[in-house]
């Protein structure tokens, strides 16, 4: 049976720490559906750096999110890293919409969240990433919002919801947790 495993949670929550091991462990490979948005905005010029994508016009996110969602659809056994919710200013866009769903065709939905002063402290030491600044109570919005997405993707697609917590020391347990999942 052919697997697609959307893996989301806010920037900052350690998403990549858990599904490569996963990935590893269940013979998956990981899509980072940000990275598939981001190779087709750099294509049209419209980029320079990822954390420019959010701030784009809306209606070019969208345009750019179904052509990824149409790409990634085609692929199999995937592990996906996503946003079930990308914060922008006009407010949060849902990185799950229907399109993305018909397209992509989930199994499994894994939210991975964290302790937001924890996340807050990861985003602070990652000088790697140009993101905006969020205070403890919009990272628990954030997180809040997400799990609402989750669900209403699950009802949507028909994919069971797994909620896993990367909290310090925590990640091997999240990672028995996904494994336990996939069997």
């Amino acid at each position: 049976m052919e697997m697609r495993i959307i893996v989301a949670g806010v920037p900052g929550v350690g998403k990549t720490t858990i599904m490569e091991e996963v990935a590893k462990r269940a013979n998956y490979r990981i899509v980072n559906y940000g990275t598939v948005m981001f190779n087709i905005a750099q294509s049209e010029g419209l980029v320079r750096h990822r954390d420019e994508m959010r701030k784009l016009p809306i209606e070019i996110q969208r345009r750019i999110q179904k052509e990824a969602a149409k790409k990634i659809g085609d692929m199999e056994n995937i592990i996906v890293d996503t946003h079930l919710t990308i914060k922008t200013p006009a407010g949060y866009l849902p990185g799950l919409p229907v399109w993305v769903l018909d397209n992509i065709r989930p199994n499994l939905i894994v939210i991975i969240e964290a302790k937001p002063e924890e996340i807050k402290g990861r985003r602070e030491r990652d000088e790697t990433r140009k993101r905006d600044y969020e205070s403890e109570r919009e990272i628990k919005e954030h997180l809040e919002a997400n799990r609402y997405a989750a669900f209403a993707c699950s009802i949507y697609s028909g994919a069971n919801v797994l909620i896993l917590e990367n909290n310090e020391g925590m990640v091997e347990k999240a990672v028995e947790k996904f494994m336990e999942a996939l069997k």
